[in-house]
Formats: structure tokens, sequence, C-alpha cells
């Protein structure tokens, strides 16, 4: 397509939930849903479409053993677009990925900074690695670093307990966070256990990543809060393996790593069904692969969310919690093209027919 050239995009065009249209129209990179005046040069795409995939938990710039440089960076956004997820919450990295703001062929990037931890209390060369009594700093370093979000370490192993317990006492966590919402920043947390969740609920917290700890008398007080939960599913497929790998050492948390495995689902299900919002995050970019939004969203139909409602946390829903348009009249054109309904069967996700990212079919 030229620099003048009209997109038109026809089928079955899922603006919402409930508002399906038969068509709309890219000028400028921008959506259209009238037909422009005088079109010429038109080049026609068609399925079912839908807004730009969120990933809401992945990590560019960044693997197994910490930084990566900017052609692997690349490769891992490349690998999302071909999957559809034009939109990524990086839930913290150590690279500085800005350069990816100015190419328009690669997804879009919402930054938390880098992970802040307790000293030694997480992935070597992820975080930085702090004492309580320095948190309120690096809060604000980081959302000044980040592009609204801050991220925390809210628990990880501790080596003296042999099991998972929380990072950071409560009077840390309260002026940390209100350091982050003071400079206008959200703030979110790693969380695998339960006995941090309290504290960084009753604290203001945002969002909590992974939430396997959450349990019955802690989901209304989320609930009520409104503190929303991105699950991360096809990680936590991985805990019986990391289990099993620190089962000699540390037996108490690795029984413990089970358990959060073998209840996920009741987990996930519990928390929607009480109305606590749940969006779409892969954990991509440590040990994961990227390009798994769509079997994160088969993840959660399998836990019990309706199908409709686990595309919202990955499309209309998401977008809108990140402050970022959907298929709106004038929003930047980052659609995802379908053979089938992804309403009926979100299996068809993981194989876009079409990628359109600015008003351009990339793939």
């Amino acid at each position: 397509m030229s620099d003048g050239a009209v997109l038109h995009v026809k089928g079955r065009v899922l603006v919402g939930p409930e508002d399906v249209r038969d068509e709309l129209w890219v000028v400028g990179g921008r959506i259209c849903h009238d037909r422009p005046v005088g079109a010429r040069d038109v080049t026609t795409v068609e399925g079912w479409v839908l807004p730009g995939l969120v990933d809401a938990h992945c990590h560019v710039g960044l693997d197994a053993h910490g930084p990566v440089d900017a052609d692997t960076a690349e490769k891992q956004a490349r690998t999302d677009r071909e999957a559809g997820a034009l939109l990524l919450r990086d839930a913290g990295s150590p690279s500085g990925t800005r350069w990816i703001d100015d190419r328009a062929d690669l997804p879009k990037i919402i930054r938390a900074g880098r992970h802040i931890a307790r000293t030694r209390r997480y992935i070597r060369n992820y975080a930085w690695e702090i004492e309580p009594e320095d948190l309120v700093a690096y809060v604000a370093q980081e959302a000044k670093r980040g592009d609204g979000w801050v991220k925390l370490v809210g628990d990880w192993i501790d080596r003296d307990l042999g099991d998972l317990s929380a990072c950071w006492p409560r009077e840390a966590v309260e002026a940390g966070i209100a350091e982050a919402h003071r400079l206008g920043a959200r703030v979110t947390a790693h969380c695998f256990a339960t006995d941090s969740l309290r504290d960084l609920v009753e604290s203001g917290i945002d969002c909590v990543e992974h939430a396997t700890g959450l349990t019955d008398d802690l989901i209304p007080l989320f609930a009520e809060r409104g503190v929303a939960i991105v699950p991360t599913l096809v990680n936590i497929a991985t805990f019986p393996q990391l289990a099993t790998g620190g089962e000699s050492k540390f037996p108490r948390w690795s029984a413990h790593m089970r358990r959060l495995h073998e209840r996920r689902y009741d987990t996930v299900r519990s928390a929607y069904d009480a109305g606590i919002p749940v969006y779409v995050g892969t954990d991509a970019g440590g040990s994961l692969a990227h390009g798994l939004v769509g079997a994160e969203v088969a993840e959660l139909v399998t836990a019990g969310i309706p199908p409709v409602a686990a595309l919202s946390a990955t499309t209309w829903g998401a977008r809108a919690w990140l402050g970022r348009p959907g298929l709106e009249e004038g929003a930047p054109a980052d659609l995802v093209v379908y053979e089938g309904d992804p309403r009926a069967d979100v299996r068809v996700l993981a194989a876009p027919r079409r990628v359109v990212l600015n008003g351009k079919v990339v793939e």
C-alpha cells in the first residue's frame, strides 16, 4: 500500500462484543467508519475483525538470563505482532526499548520500568534489588521511566523459610504506592503467594500479576477495591516443572507451587465470578516464548470464563483499562483479521489471517 492508499476492511467487524459492523475503512493510518469520498487505490481484506490484541503482561528486552540485545528484543516484538498482539504492557524490563516507539511496524508498548525487588529475592539480573527504606525513591525513578505503571515484586522464595513469603513491610508498600499515585502512575506487583496480598490491596495497589494465592476471604477485598488481576495461566502451567526442579532443596516451596497450580482454574473463575477485572497476559520474555496471547485466552476459557469475556480481556476491555482505543472512529488502525468468529471459538486467535498495524498490512 502507498502512503495515499485506502484499506477497506469488510466482513464482520467487532467494534464491541455486541457492536458488529459490515466494514470499516483505513485512511492515513486511522479508522473511518464511513466510506471516504473519492477513495482510490483501495486494498480490501475480509474476515472477522478484532482490535489488535493486548498482552497485558510480557517482557520485551528480557530473557531467562536478563537483558537482551536490540535484535533479540525486535524478534520478540515481531513474534507478538505475528500473533496479533499489537499492544503490550511490558511488566518490567531492564532493557531500554524506547527505540521501538519510533517503529511503526512494531507493537505499541506501555512500560512499567524495571522490576523493583527485595535484595536477593528475585531472578538474578532482572530487577533493582533494594531494601524497604529505598522503595519510595526507586518507585519514583521507575514511575518517571515507565509509561504510567510501576512493577513491584510482592513475594518470592525466602531461602531461610524455604517457601514463598512477602517481600515488603506494610509501611513501605503504603509509602511506595502513594508515591507512584502522586506521580500519576499505577502500581502492579508479582504475587504467587497469599501473605503479600492484603497489605498490597489495602495500600491501594491497582493490579496483581499471577494472583495464584488469591483466596476466598481475599476475593471480596479485591472486588471492593476494583483491583485487577492478570493470571498468566500459560506461565502457571510451568509450576509443576519448577516444583520438581526445586524439590530437593526447598520441599515446602515445591509443595506450595504444586497446590497453587492445582487450583489455578478455580482461583481465576472465582475471581471472575466475584466481579474482579481479569485481563490477558502471558509473562512472555522471561523463560516463556513470545506470541502466546491466543493460548492465554484459551486458558481463560478453560478456567470457566465465558468466551466473549475472555476476548474482552485481550481486546475491548483490556484496551479501555490501559487507556488505549480500539476500533473507534479516528483511532490508529491496529486490528487483526480471522477466518472465523472468535466469539464462537477463541482458538481462531492462534491463526490470524491478516494483521494491520498503523493502517498497514504487516502480516
